[in-house]
């Protein structure tokens, strides 16, 4: 899981960021607002802890702006802001969780795993359906109507991120960074090989879906039903 920690307080965020890392966490780190929705927006990470006093601009409206460019990674504040009114304000604008500082580490982590079950239980539940396919990750199982093939696992990595950015387009970076992680040592071309392969899936079973080239950009899931 990579996660984004936006916080101002240093010290803090250096020991949160070592006790994440040795729980086995990628772990990006920003200390103020602006920076910090910069990050955001790229969409590359699986979980936000976001502080809500931040210098340049407070974590409230980094959140809300995120929100309004329909990013939908899961945040959770991390704040000495406590009152009932305030953790209110806080979930009503957007945030999944809210925890109030001090907090234990341990609490933390069981929040971070709470979060993490959700749509493992949404998907196993029912799959993930886009235009004329359902995609059931437990499976690695793409399906459209009586048809059905199985996705390698770095194909199934790479199709469900583009179920759950449907109508956006990815850009490449992003790609990269979300599917085959930041340290990885691939090649540009080894993504047009994949795109290239999802392309084949989706004609073999007939699908209507396509994946888009945006030239310049990147790639984006649309349905023709």
């Amino acid at each position: 899981m990579r996660i984004l920690l936006i916080e101002d307080d240093k010290e803090l965020c250096c020991s949160l960021q070592s006790m994440l890392e040795q729980q086995g966490f990628d772990v990006t780190v920003s200390h103020d607002g602006e920076e910090g929705l910069f990050y955001l927006l790229e969409n590359a990470h699986d979980l936000v802890l976001l502080d809500r006093m931040l210098p340049e601009m407070d974590g409230m409206k980094v959140l809300r702006l995120a929100r309004k460019q329909h990013v939908n990674v899961p945040v959770i504040f991390l704040t000495a802001l406590g009152s009932l009114d305030e953790r209110i304000d806080g979930l009503d604008c957007g945030a999944d969780d809210y925890i109030v500082k001090p907090f234990a580490f341990e609490e933390l982590m069981a929040r971070i795993r709470c979060i993490s079950r959700r749509p493992q239980r949404l998907t196993e539940a029912r799959g993930l359906a886009f235009g004329d396919l359902t995609y059931r990750p437990e499976q690695n199982l793409l399906q459209c109507r009586d048809r059905s093939c199985t996705l390698s696992r770095r194909e199934g990595d790479l199709f469900l991120l583009f179920l759950q950015n449907t109508g956006q387009t990815i850009p490449r970076a992003t790609i990269l960074l979300r599917v085959w992680g930041p340290d990885a040592d691939i090649e540009e071309g080894n993504l047009d090989n994949y795109i290239h392969f999802l392309r084949r899936r989706l004609h073999s079973v007939g699908s209507t879906v396509e994946l888009r080239t945006v030239r310049g950009v990147g790639y984006q899931l649309h349905s023709n039903t």
